[in-house]
């Protein structure tokens, strides 16, 4: 019983972590990118796109976004969103690396558009 709670314990504590950081990582201001022209750059694979999506996003799994990114304008904004946050952190880093100036971590994908409904005059 005591590993049980401690292990329990130590979940918890890297979920809290993973919360955080995630919280940390989000830009400020995406909806302003938003309604300034920005697109919505979603990293999940077709298949989790297909499940549910961001309507007008463009989906440029994070497996391909490698080869792909060449497909992508340098001179616009993009806004990377994926299921949870952690893969949308990745391709803003890939894309950056990659000579992209305006790019910004969405997070979550739902989260985003949540934010994007509660925000609209």
């Amino acid at each position: 019983m005591k590993n049980t709670v401690i292990f329990l314990g130590i979940i918890l504590t890297i979920y809290i972590f993973y919360r955080v950081y995630i919280f940390q990582t989000l830009d400020n201001g995406l909806n302003q990118l938003i309604k300034n022209g920005a697109v919505i750059l979603d990293v999940r694979t077709e298949k989790e796109y297909g499940t549910g999506h961001i309507p007008g996003s463009k989906n440029i799994s994070l497996g391909t976004i490698i080869e792909r990114y060449i497909e992508l304008d340098k001179n616009q904004t993009y806004i990377t969103v994926c299921s949870h946050g952690l893969r949308s952190v990745k391709a803003e880093s890939i894309l950056k690396e990659r000579g992209f100036k305006n790019v910004y971590n969405g997070g979550a994908w739902s989260d985003l558009m949540n934010n994007m409904s509660n925000n609209k005059e």
